[in-house]
């Protein structure tokens, strides 16, 4: 990590009204850590900035500074610039990565392997419980799933990582020592316990309406491919996904109703070449995934409880919970390994059947 003695630069300089990502990334390229920046001279960081070089040497942020780092000396509490270790990697790929992160939560999820699950605000059920089960099914394979903490959909990926006992990122767009909207601090809490919630606003930052469209571009750039479960045409989501694809990203969709406007965001990205997806083992395929894990893969025969109990014959998920007696998380997850080893398929009307 950072000494407390470079962060505080570091905070300055991105503190430091009218200094923006990209004149910082000019003054780091020119000047290598903040420190330099400040001992370099008005000249010389004026030749690189111009008049911008005033705003940043004649801001005093002090008190701001140490609150900051007070708060990162908070047990769970980290703050991370492009110099850690422990900074993301993969946003690191991306044209504009932040300079500094604040983070709530256990930073080695920053180099996991991560899909990022987005869509409506404004969910409908049936838009829930796919985000749900199709995170819970994702987490249940080892991948960290990342979303905004938004209302709807957000909240229901989150929900299902943490079900499945995986894990899961919230990069929100406020402070991370503010939660929006107010009505997800509990799921923001279980987040931080288990997972991650990242910010690149400086603490005590509101909800504001720019922010958020600035912080899709981190939901895309920690995650190898980006699902959009439902969206309407002018949805915040469609913008992370086309930022998924800028990135190089793989970006999927769920397909609805053609009636349904929650539907046709996802249509209109699979017109532009997303890929469509009906089961998780639809995204593990597109990324490559190798074999599952011990436990889930392919078994002989009759070696399976799971197997023994589905029979030939198609089967809703709720009879197979009670054939099985397995709660629906762990079938879940048991039913994705099957799957994956080609032993059962998934059938319209969220049926299962056995493949011999």
């Amino acid at each position: 990590m950072t000494s407390p003695q470079g962060l505080a630069a570091w905070l300055h300089l991105t503190l430091a009204p009218g200094i923006g990502g990209e004149t910082q990334r000019r003054l780091l390229a020119a000047f290598g850590p903040p420190e330099n920046i400040f001992a370099a001279g008005r000249s010389a960081v004026r030749s690189v900035v111009g008049n911008k070089a005033d705003l940043l040497l004649d801001f005093a942020p002090g008190e701001r500074i140490e609150q900051a780092l007070t708060w990162a000396e908070q047990a769970n509490q980290h703050i991370l610039t492009l110099a850690d270790a422990a900074y993301p990697q993969r946003l690191l790929e991306i044209p504009d990565p932040p300079s500094l992160i604040y983070l709530r939560g256990n930073p080695a999820l920053l180099q996991a392997p991560a899909i990022g699950v987005v869509g409506s605000r404004n969910a409908t059920p049936q838009g829930l419980r796919n985000a749900e089960q199709f995170s819970r099914a994702l987490a249940g394979q080892g991948w960290c799933i990342v979303s905004g903490l938004a209302l709807g959909i957000d909240a229901a990926a989150h929900r299902g990582a943490l079900a499945a006992g995986g894990d899961t990122i919230a990069v929100i767009g406020t402070g991370a020592d503010r939660i929006y909207p107010a009505s997800n601090r509990e799921l923001a809490q279980a987040i931080s316990e288990r997972g991650a919630i990242l910010s690149e606003f400086p603490l005590g930052t509101p909800a504001v309406a720019a922010n958020f469209p600035r912080r899709n571009r981190l939901i895309a750039g920690l995650a190898r491919g980006v699902l959009v479960v439902e969206a309407a045409t002018g949805s915040g989501s469609l913008i992370t996904a086309r930022l998924a694809g800028e990135q190089g990203r793989e970006v999927f969709a769920i397909p609805g109703s053609i009636h349904s406007p929650l539907a046709r965001g996802c249509h209109q990205l699979i017109r532009q070449g997303a890929k469509l997806v009906e089961t998780a083992a639809d995204i593990l395929e597109e990324l490559a995934i190798p074999a599952p894990p011990m436990g889930l893969a392919p078994v002989e025969e009759g070696a399976h409880p799971v197997l023994a109990a589905l029979g030939h014959d198609p089967c809703g998920l709720d009879d197979l919970v009670e054939r099985c007696g397995l709660s629906a998380d762990k079938l879940l997850t048991e039913l994705l390994g099957l799957e994956l080893g080609g032993r059962v398929a998934v059938l319209p009307g969220n049926r299962y059947q056995r493949i011999d």
